[in-house]
């Protein structure tokens, strides 16, 4: 019974922990006439479901809301492992440094 405690006590962490990484952007106004603008791409008012850089957004005339797609690994082999960016999936992939085929263990991700 006790180590299912610790597991679920684990997993309540790790839930915690994997919230996505947001941020918010403030619109002067007048700044945001036709949409708003997120590494010089404009995108339309209300909901963008994905943008090029893999955040959801919400934007709207006074301010930009976007929250990441992704979740960072902070806890994998980084001796035998390397962390590269998966564009099309918006993930992070871990893999073996002698062979990017193969996938690394990543034991906690952070937003």
């Amino acid at each position: 019974m006790k180590s299912f405690l610790t597991f679920l006590l684990a997993m309540g962490i790790i839930a915690t922990l994997g919230d996505a990484y947001c941020w918010r952007k403030i619109h002067k106004p007048g700044e945001a006439q036709n949409g708003c603008m997120v590494n010089g791409k404009l995108y339309p008012f209300g909901h963008i479901e994905r943008t090029e850089d893999c955040y959801r957004c919400d934007c709207k005339k006074d301010q930009m809301e976007c929250c990441a797609l992704f979740h960072t690994p902070v806890a994998y082999d980084e001796k035998k492992c390397k962390v590269v960016f998966n564009k099309e999936r918006c993930d992070y992939d871990v893999v073996q440094k002698d062979d990017p085929s193969k996938a690394c263990l990543v034991y906690a991700r952070v937003g």
